[in-house]
């Protein structure tokens, strides 16, 4: 069977593109107790970006804290806070922010729509009800949770993505003025997911010529941003963040991505700099794509965290194992239908402590 997937219907793109904000919402303000809720990145609080929204009367400002990745409790408690604000379903969600700020809004926007808690729905094609009207404007590039119909969220019991098509965002917003003035390590770990992204994708067993187009133009374009010198690098990497997002749309990433989830859940690990992490210890699966990485380690002056598992229990690193393993797509599309005997449990044990 072929994949039917769904992918982002208006996409606007372009330096000052942000300032179209309110006239893309008029055309959805469309109930008598019309209100939007915006959904923004705290780092943002007093800055020019929070002056620039386009608030209305009744509409309604959520600051999210993203210090650590977004927790399926979290969702539910900003859930919450908005029918306790307005019993009415908004008529939309704004997320503006990084990727964590981007699943954030993307999970309020389901969860507004379908009872119970986020974690219920922590797995593929479990939401029943469409979202909320929901808008993404990325200020970060690379995680390419702007094209994704996943959400990623730490449950209770895992770190699982609320995969759904009704997670894709209705519109985005793309505007390169919004990452000028990203640090630079964050920066660097966060386009980093895009390239591993690309990299995963192009050596996994489900690629096919619709991801290897996109992945190639991604990967193509990581490389002008981090191993070369253009005055467009934030145009290059938005629109990597979107091409890598849409590679893996239709293939999957791979044992990176996988390993990070078991740093993330366990260790609280943001998910950048755990897919480096662990994309540093996997020469012997992406031998090219490790080597390269490298280089742009190099040339960027980045240095990663070392020993990080080299104090854990026994029992937390078994954790991160069965966390890593339990994403059987993910080793599926690295190895193919017999990945568990070419990555068991002992040599994924292994790739942990060297970390």
């Amino acid at each position: 069977m072929y994949r039917n997937f769904s992918i982002v219907p208006k996409i606007m793109f372009g330096r000052g593109s942000f300032n179209q904000l309110a006239d893309v919402l008029a055309p959805e303000r469309v109930t008598p107790d019309s209100y939007v809720v915006f959904v923004l990145d705290d780092v943002f609080i007093g800055k020019p970006l929070e002056g620039r929204i386009p608030l209305e009367k009744g509409d309604l400002l959520i600051h999210v804290n993203v210090d650590d990745e977004p927790k399926t409790s979290y969702i539910d408690a900003l859930v919450e806070q908005i029918r306790k604000y307005n019993p009415v379903v908004p008529d939309g969600i704004v997320g503006i922010g990084g990727g964590s700020t981007m699943d954030i809004a993307k999970a309020i926007s389901l969860l507004l729509k379908n009872p119970g808690s986020s974690a219920d729905y922590q797995g593929w094609d479990l939401i029943e009800n469409p979202s909320v009207y929901h808008l993404g404007v990325p200020t970060l590039a690379g995680t390419g949770a702007e094209i994704s119909r996943t959400t990623i969220l730490t449950g209770p019991e895992k770190k699982l993505g609320i995969n759904s098509d009704y997670t894709i965002y209705h519109q985005l917003i793309l505007d390169p003025d919004l990452i000028v003035d990203v640090p630079k390590e964050q920066w660097f770990y966060t386009g980093m997911d895009c390239y591993i992204h690309d990299v995963e994708s192009l050596h996994g067993t489900f690629i096919n010529e619709f991801s290897r187009s996109f992945g190639e133009k991604s990967i193509d374009l990581c490389r002008q941003v981090f191993l070369e010198d253009h005055p467009d690098k934030d145009d290059k990497l938005m629109m990597a963040s979107y091409f890598g997002g849409m590679s893996i749309a239709y293939s999957q990433v791979g044992a990176c991505h996988a390993l990070s989830y078991g740093l993330s859940y366990v260790l609280g690990i943001h998910h950048g700099i755990g897919c480096c992490i662990a994309f540093d210890v996997l020469e012997e699966i992406y031998p090219e794509g490790v080597a390269e990485f490298r280089k742009m380690m190099d040339k960027h002056d980045i240095t990663l965290p070392k020993n990080i598992t080299a104090d854990m229990s026994d029992d937390a690193i078994e954790l991160m194992v069965t966390t890593a393993l339990n994403l059987v797509p993910l080793w599926e599309n690295c190895f193919g239908a017999d990945w568990e005997k070419i990555m068991p449990r002992e040599r994924c044990k292994k790739l942990f402590l060297r970390m």
